[in-house]
């Protein structure tokens, strides 16, 4: 496996410490910098000019340029290194989920987080991610369908929100805010590849803003992104077999999946009067992905020697389409009332097919090439908020209220894929949807929700919200949240908040269903099995147990502290705990001669375990998040910027609800929660991440460089103790410099400089030394990482 170093020069070069900002002859012509304790906010908050630091919940603010300082083509992997408390895992040989990763917020399930677009509700990927990594179980957000090259900053809010924003807001709130105006523009191009010599990435992207008449603007960004494969799977070393690849043969491919995607969006407003102003804004993203399963070999019985005599590697091909339009009419009415009225939709629609595989129950005859089926998520909204500053002859300032209403329609649909993908044991890798499989299912919400947030003194400002909403398949949720801020002296305040929330169970947990294989540990060791994930309904589902879904129901309690003692200095720290009922998760494979056999004398031949979404588990997560920053003025030698962020994040399961009746009776399964999903959630993502940044520059240079400790994790064998793992804690260094001439940037970097990799899986989880990292390493298994960007700004 070839992991050479990077080239000597470049490493010399990296070393330096370094920064994204603008050169120091620039920066004495420009405007005055905004600190990021004065930028104004719009999460969290309906107060007009309220700043991160009077913020009365914590909040991170990323500026284009931190986003920019990183070699990442896609958003979520950006903000993985500015966010501590964010995890983004890189899996492989998971299906879809390889394509559309889902990320983390203090170890949570990448479900509980809520992404909003300028304020917006954003919808959700319609992939349900059901194999072995980090979030399974989940439907989340697809944070990379936003294009780097449109982000003006963002906005993520580390607070249980669900009284503000409504479901899915139990870990915290990430806002996306778009470029605006007609001013600037630029447009970028960058290359590279990994120092193993493979992962060739383009990504190229660009901005711009153009006047609407006299009284309005349109800003549009465009990012195309080409990403090659990459592959760190090892060679067979287990027992010669003909059902084996050849001994010493690397024949699985194990890392990123080939990727185009062009993506698209816009943002524009127009003035019609002093009272009212037209705005839109939305986006569309393609992603085409190539992924593979696992090697089957010449004489294995899932092959056909006829048709491939020398064995196989099938592919799965995901291709997606995102879609979001918002439009409003916001403005000021008759005594200073703000209003704000819109109406958005969008959409995530995947498309599945199989190639370089086969259908064994067709025999000789059979296709190589499968339509698997299309996955298919819809969000409709209407909202309307008002929002005044009051005064009251009984406080002292003017108490900001505000107050509003929303109705949302959801959709979710599966459309089964051609007869020869699902015939009998179905198309290999991953059997195509079946006409028991489609279907379409909607609901829909109302909700009314109310904010008051007031200073009641020069020191003391609190905050009071709630929200009510009513679902059309489960029911109502009542969510509270107050928050207070009390300023101890000039550079020292206190910020507190308690608040309940909910997430719904969404609608593809509810009814999606489909086959696939499985990596399924048993007491022998790991084997390839076909498992059905089946809705709560479906009558197989519930012979095994299962139950109707409810409601997450959360209870969020955080104490912080900001610091501000001079202009060059500041540092927040805030300690939370967040306890969650009835989380939902998906259960275990439910395996055995048992299960086999009833699901094969019930209509599903070839399928040998299930498994569903149950409420089954309570979780209490505690932690602490700390950032600080610091500015030094180098007179001639330009300026320095220091920072430290770090989260310690720890997860403990409180209570697992016993196996149903059913199962004890019919004696299908030993656990329905098994170790090895108690160990995704309390420890499969880091416990602590430190991330050092430092930031130069000087003459017409800048030089970015930052150091990443990740914490430990550990993988829990399903069944298996004794094949438990830990992963040892990480250190990476990411290094960058950018030369500055006129309008032009031109920028050399590297990512994880010193070539570091996860500690190897031992041999017996390591399917006979072909799977040689973790799916849960927190920084992915490629290696160093070398780039070169040419960026344009007008």
């Amino acid at each position: 496996m070839n992991r050479s170093p990077i080239p000597a020069a470049l490493a010399v070069f990296a070393v330096g410490i370094v920064t994204n900002a603008t050169a120091q002859q620039a920066l004495a012509e420009a405007p005055k910098e905004t600190k990021a304790m004065e930028t104004i906010i719009v999460t969290g908050t309906k107060v007009q000019n309220r700043t991160v630091a009077e913020s009365l919940s914590p909040i991170d603010i990323i500026t284009p340029e931190a986003l920019q300082a990183t070699g990442a083509a896609q958003l979520t992997a950006a903000l993985s290194r500015a966010v501590p408390s964010l995890n983004f895992p890189n899996p492989s040989l998971t299906d879809g989920t390889d394509a559309v990763r889902p990320v983390q917020l203090r170890g949570l399930s990448p479900d509980q987080t809520l992404v909003l677009v300028n304020g917006k509700r954003w919808h959700t990927s319609a992939l349900v991610n059901v194999n072995g990594s980090q979030g399974r179980g989940s439907a989340p957000f697809d944070l990379n369908q936003i294009p780097l090259s449109a982000v003006e900053r963002v906005e993520v809010l580390r607070d249980g929100a669900s009284a503000q924003y409504g479901s899915d807001a139990i870990a915290g709130v990430v806002n996306i805010v778009l470029k605006s105006g007609s001013e600037h523009g630029s447009a970028s191009l960058q290359t590279g590849e990994y120092s193993a010599g493979d992962g060739a990435q383009l990504l190229a992207g660009g901005d711009g803003g153009f006047k609407l008449g006299d009284s309005g603007w349109i800003h549009l960004a465009a990012q195309y992104n080409s990403n090659d494969w990459s592959n760190r799977a090892g060679p067979y070393l287990g027992t010669p077999s003909a059902s084996q690849p050849p001994l010493g043969v690397v024949a699985q491919r194990y890392g990123d999946p080939q990727i185009e995607q062009p993506e698209f969006s816009f943002n524009g407003q127009y003035k019609l009067s002093d009272a009212a102003t037209l705005y839109a804004f939305g986006g569309a993203r393609n992603l085409n992905s190539t992924s593979n399963g696992f090697f089957r070999a010449a004489g294995a019985s899932n092959n056909i020697l006829s048709i491939y005599p020398n064995g196989y590697l099938p592919l799965e091909l995901v291709h997606a389409q995102d879609r979001q339009g918002v439009a409003g009419l916001r403005g000021t009415v008759a005594d200073g009332w703000h209003y704000d009225l819109s109406a958005d939709y969008g959409y995530s629609r995947i498309a599945i097919d199989t190639a370089h595989s086969l259908n064994t129950s067709i025999g000789p005859t059979s296709p190589t090439y499968f339509f698997d089926g299309i996955l298919q998520s819809e969000q409709g909204a209407l909202n309307a908020d008002l929002s005044k500053d009051v005064t009251f002859g009984f406080l002292p300032n003017a108490v900001t209220v505000a107050f509003g209403g929303e109705y949302r329609h959801e959709n979710y649909s599966v459309s089964a894929g051609d007869p020869a993908s699902y015939f009998g044991t179905g198309a290999q890798v991953y059997p195509g949807f079946t006409p028991n499989d489609a279907g379409s299912h909607s609901r829909h919400s109302y909700a009314a929700y109310f904010d008051l947030e007031t200073n009641f003194t020069d020191k003391l400002s609190a905050g009071l919200a709630g929200r009510y909403e009513d679902y059309s398949d489960f029911g109502s949720a009542l969510s509270g949240k107050l928050s207070a801020r009390y300023q101890i002296v000039d550079a020292i305040a206190v910020r507190a908040t308690a608040s309940n929330g909910f997430r719904a169970p969404s609608l593809a947990q509810e009814y999606f269903s489909s086959t696939a294989t499985n990596l399924v540990s048993t007491p022998s060791g790991n084997q390839l099995q076909q498992v059905r994930t089946f809705p709560v309904s479906d009558p197989a589902a519930i012979a095994l147990g299962a139950e109707p879904l409810k409601a997450e129901k959360s209870r969020n309690y955080s104490v912080g502290l900001v610091l501000q003692p001079t202009d060059a200095f500041s540092a927040t720290i805030d300690a939370y705990q967040i306890t969650v009922d009835h989380r939902i998760v998906l259960s275990g494979n439910l395996t055995g001669t048992a299960v086999s056999n009833y699901l094969q004398a019930n209509g599903y031949p070839g399928v040998q375990g299930g498994r569903y979404f149950t409420n089954a588990v309570n979780t209490r997560t505690r932690g602490v998040d700390a950032v600080a920053n610091y500015r030094l003025d180098l007179d001639s030698a330009g300026t320095l910027n220091l920072s430290l962020a770090a989260n310690h994040n720890k997860t403990d399961v409180l209570y697992i609800q016993p196996n149903p009746a059913i199962l004890q009776q019919n004696g299908l399964v030993l656990a329905r929660v098994t170790r090895d999903e108690v160990g995704r959630i309390t420890l499969g993502s880091p416990k602590d991440k430190y991330v050092f940044g430092a930031d130069w520059s000087f003459w017409n240079l800048t030089l970015h460089g930052d150091v990443t400790r990740y914490g430990d994790v550990t993988v829990l064998n399903a069944s298996n103790a004794a094949l438990d793992q830990t992963y040892g804690a990480k250190w990476l260094l990411n290094v960058s410099g950018t030369y500055h001439l006129d309008r032009w940037d031109f920028t050399l970097g590297a990512d994880n400089v010193t070539n570091v990799y996860p500690d190897a899986t031992i041999y017996a989880n390591s399917q006979s030394g072909q799977l040689p990292y973790s799916n849960y390493s927190p920084f992915g298994f490629n290696g160093a990482f070398v780039y070169g960007k040419a960026t344009l700004h007008w």
